[in-house]
């Protein structure tokens, strides 16, 4: 027998709603076009690690199945590997990754049809019960499938140089002065992900382990390159402590290389830094009182074998053991601002400062000229207190560790940054909110589950390699060379939904252009004029600037770290797509490496979910889907095929269920008075909920063909059609088996969020792929009323008119509506509110930035208001041009114009 709660679910679900199909070639098939591409920074790097890129292809364009191969300008074949990231519902190839090894940096490369060209010594892979070996010409590296070594051994043309590569740290259960458990990583798991010719891929899972304990469980991608020496390691690891009782000391990567064969004055130590690069030898023969001969000199500061020692001056020769050995070394990072370098002769001894300088690029090698070693790490300043350690050079092996948390800085200290200060009801928490903008609640303010993903380099080297070689490689591998495809190319693809290109046409459209690139170059400015920076920090962007204090609000509540709020990822990425920008890229690439991981969990009773911004990146109670959105990740993953942001967008496909524990609406005022749901299903909003997980389940079946995915996606948008208010309902009970909403006779519910966390352009998306009128129409009634003057809103659907907020940015929804309805009032109506700067940016100098005491400020702005100026620009570009042509930009202090002010209540 039913019961009530089952009964009302029945009728609600109702009969004849079966799930619409997808829209399968419905459109035009276009013609195929071969797809340019260019390096980001505008012209060949000198090196590059190997690269990988994506490629958009229109619709129907590219058949399945079809062998696309990459080119140079001359029409010479670049050797090149291929693979499918995402298709359309027709079958066809949405998305293209391309690989093309590491010992060829080609301008102008285009990838068309036809078999790829193989390299001339391709990227081999073989198994075995115990390891997987990779070989790259003379290279092979052994890795391991159990145990503690990551990689076993590296060898070239069967001579070991490099041994075991170990993941290690320690952990105290006191922040200051507790005593250092060590642990190492343990592995679990080695997946064979690709095999060559271009380049193979190897993922290894594992925990980290301290006596009985497995605890910080990580994730490691090698990546191998034809041509290249080096393994390219991407290295994620997810805390799963406990803030007040681990307090992670140390957190490295640590390799070991064979020095034995060689004397102690063939052994070479190398630090790249920003000044004059580190090379010296572990016995030093320079600078001596005796001179042992220019050869020997020489041959020790090129990193070569010195000449036989029965022809070194006698004077020298016979005193060679009384000429200190060096056996330690590190280089330390301990902020953004400074580095210092110093060295040992043994653990008993004292340390001697070697050289200092501003921020070092991250990488150092020890070896010899019988082989050796370095380690890169990327973000090494940026993601400081981070070191680069040498030790044990006199020994048989030297240790050579790459700090991503350094054991010389104070111990992580992830505990809340305040206590409960009597907020332990809701009302009290909402009074909180209400005076910092922080949305507090005890116990939800923590770090157990997040995570961090590192990018290091590592090489083997026959011998000791030149030191410009060395520091070219420490500058590659800090901003590593990325290819692009061509913008164009990917506008006429139709991905992500509606922008446009660049267009300084007209002066309107200049003045866009002009000022979208004066947020981009701001707020890059601003990651280092402030210093954004730090191992859990850097990516990310404050949220409101403090005029009175004249600094961003890095300790009030909500307004501190931004944690994607109202989308600046997207602003950046879309700006990425029309534009090509490096700074740009990198910016955006920063950004999603830290709101993927770090504002994100991926374990625990959150998983799934974002923390809404704060003080601290996990501090705010508000855990929510549109954080962890799917729509952030998107374009950095189909423009680079990352694998580990790929993992990321799989994670989300069931991020659903977290909501069944995690209920985002349970502190509003008069939740209790709400309707009852329905056994099995939830609270949902449309768009900063509902919009965020079609995303991903979009992305799951584009990626793998599964249709469970493409139904549920599909199902969600026939319901939310089906409502009697459509998208203006704001929110409905969702139903977790079916994916349906479920009509409960609500009226309007206008939110000024739901819309601005990936709304606009995955519903975009998922209009041009489904066919499905009834979702196309509510969505439409929403982009046209959500904006509508009071008197015309009130006509149509009587009081009340209800709150709006951040009017500028939903000019788009506007505009959306005025271009596919083609009606010309209403895109006037969409250039009046975007030129209006009501509850957006509202400025429009040249340049907005000035100065105030001497420091350069832009009073009064919030990122999350200029991501929403920057996306409503480039969406009104694209579909309501000629109607900005028209409108007047007025000047910044005109009359009725008003600064952005609170983004009100989320």
């Amino acid at each position: 027998m039913l019961n009530r709660r089952e009964t009302l679910k029945a009728a609600l679900l109702g009969s004849g709603v079966a799930l619409l199909p997808a829209r399968l070639g419905a459109a035009p098939v276009a013609a195929f076009q071969s797809a340019p591409v260019r390096w980001i920074d505008g012209a060949a790097p000198a090196l590059q690690p190997g690269q990988t890129f994506g490629v958009a292809w229109p619709r129907g364009a590219v058949k399945r199945g079809t062998a696309l191969s990459v080119t140079a300008r001359d029409g010479t074949p670049v050797p090149s590997q291929g693979w499918t990231t995402a298709s359309w519902p027709d079958g066809s190839i949405k998305w293209s990754a391309h690989a093309i090894p590491a010992d060829i940096a080609p301008d102008g490369l285009s990838v068309k049809r036809g078999r790829p060209a193989m390299p001339a010594r391709p990227v081999r892979v073989t198994e075995s019960a115990d390891a997987v070996t990779i070989s790259v010409g003379d290279l092979q590296w052994r890795i391991g499938k159990s145990g503690a070594a990551l990689v076993q051994q590296a060898s070239i043309a069967g001579r070991a140089v490099l041994g075991p590569v170990t993941l290690i740290g320690a952990a105290r259960t006191e922040p200051l002065h507790g005593a250092d458990l060590p642990f190492a990583g343990q592995i679990e798991r080695v997946t064979v992900e690709q095999t060559g010719p271009v380049r193979a891929v190897v993922k290894i899972e594992g925990a980290h382990v301290s006596g009985e304990r497995r605890w910080l469980p990580f994730v490691v991608r090698l990546y191998a390159y034809a041509g290249s020496s080096g393994l390219r390691m991407v290295h994620s690891v997810v805390f799963d402590g406990s803030a007040s009782k681990d307090f992670i000391s140390a957190l490295g990567v640590r390799a070991s290389v064979p020095v034995k064969d060689a004397a102690l004055h063939d052994r070479h130590v190398r630090f790249a830094t920003d000044a004059q690069f580190f090379a010296e030898g572990v016995r030093s023969l320079t600078g001596l009182r005796r001179d042992p001969g220019m050869a020997f000199k020489a041959a020790q500061v090129a990193g070569r074998a010195v000449p036989p020692l029965d022809t070194m001056a006698k004077a020298v020769r016979a005193t060679l053991e009384r000429i200190p050995a060096w056996g330690d070394f590190r280089l330390e990072q301990p902020t953004a601002n400074g580095w210092t370098i110093t060295k040992r002769t043994a653990p008993e001894q004292g340390w001697i400062d070697a050289d200092e300088g501003h921020r070092a690029p991250g990488l150092a090698y020890v070896g010899s000229p019988q082989g050796g070693a370095a380690l890169g790490v990327r973000y090494f300043w940026q993601r400081h207190p981070t070191a680069l350690h040498i030790a044990g050079a006199t020994g048989d092996a030297a240790a050579l560790t790459a700090w991503l948390w350094s054991p010389e800085a104070a111990a992580m200290d992830m505990r809340p940054y305040h206590g409960t200060m009597g907020m332990e009801r809701f009302d009290a928490q909402n009074e909180g909110l209400s005076v910092t903008y922080e949305d507090y609640e005890p116990g939800w303010d923590d770090a157990a589950g997040i995570a961090r993903t590192s990018e290091l380099m590592l090489w083997a080297f026959p011998s000791t390699p030149d030191s410009a070689l060395l520091q070219g490689l420490a500058t590659m591998q800090a901003a590593p060379p990325q290819l692009m495809v061509a913008p164009a190319h990917l506008h006429a693809a139709q991905v992500f939904g509606d922008w446009g290109l660049p267009d300084r046409s007209t002066p309107n459209r200049a003045a866009i252009e002009n000022q979208l690139s004066n947020l981009v170059d701001f707020y890059a400015g601003e990651v280092d004029r402030r210093a954004w920076y730090g191992f859990w920090n850097h990516g990310d962007v404050m949220h409101t600037y403090d005029s009175d204090r004249h600094r961003w609000r890095y300790d009030i509540g909500g307004f501190a770290w931004d944690n994607s709020e109202l989308s600046p990822d997207l602003w950046l990425w879309y700006q990425v797509l029309r534009t090509g920008d490096a700074k740009t890229w990198r910016f955006a690439e920063a950004m999603t490496r830290h709101t993927g991981e770090v504002d994100v969990y991926h374990s625990g009773r959150f998983k799934g979910m974002g923390t809404r911004h704060g003080v601290q990146h996990w501090s705010d109670s508000s855990k929510q889907p549109r954080v962890s959105n799917a729509s952030y990740r998107r374009p950095f993953y189909y423009l680079t095929a990352d694998e580990r942001v790929g993992d990321l967008l799989h994670d989300l496909i069931t991020s659903d269920q977290t909501l069944t524990t995690v209920e985002i609406g349970r502190k509003v005022p008069n939740a209790a008075k709400k309707p009852a749901l329905p056994a099995g299903t939830i609270e949902m909003t449309f768009g900063t909920t509902w919009c965020p997980l079609a995303a991903a389940w979009l992305t799951e079946w584009e990626r793998t063909g599964d249709v469970r995915w493409r139904d549920r996606v599909t199902a969600g948008l026939d319901s939310i059609g089906r409502l009697p208010k459509g998208w203006m309902t704001g929110s409905a009970p969702f139903d977790l088996a079916s994916g349906r909403f479920l009509d409960q006779g609500r009226g309007i519910q206008f939110s000024h969020l739901n819309a601005v966390f990936g709304a606009v352009e995955v519903s975009s998306e998922l209009i041009r792929l489904f066919d499905v009128p009834r979702y196309r129409a509510a969505w439409l009634d929403y982009c046209r009323w959500y904006n509508a003057p009071q008197g015309d809103y009130l006509a149509k659907f009587g009081a009340p008119f209800g709150p709006r907020n951040l009017r500028e940015g939903h000019s788009r929804l506007t505009a959306y509506a005025a271009f596919v309805e083609k009606d010309a009032a209403l895109a006037t109506r969409a250039a009046d509110e975007f030129l209006s700067g009501d509850a957006g940016l509202g400025t429009w100098p040249s340049d907005p930035r000035h100065r105030v005491d001497g420091v350069l400020e832009w009073p009064g702005v919030s990122t999350n208001a200029s991501a929403q100026w920057g996306l409503a620009a480039i969406q009104n570009l694209a579909l309501v041009p000629e109607a900005l042509d028209r409108a007047t930009i007025t000047a910044p202090d005109a009359p009725g114009r008003r600064r952005q002010g609170d983004a009100g209540r989320d």
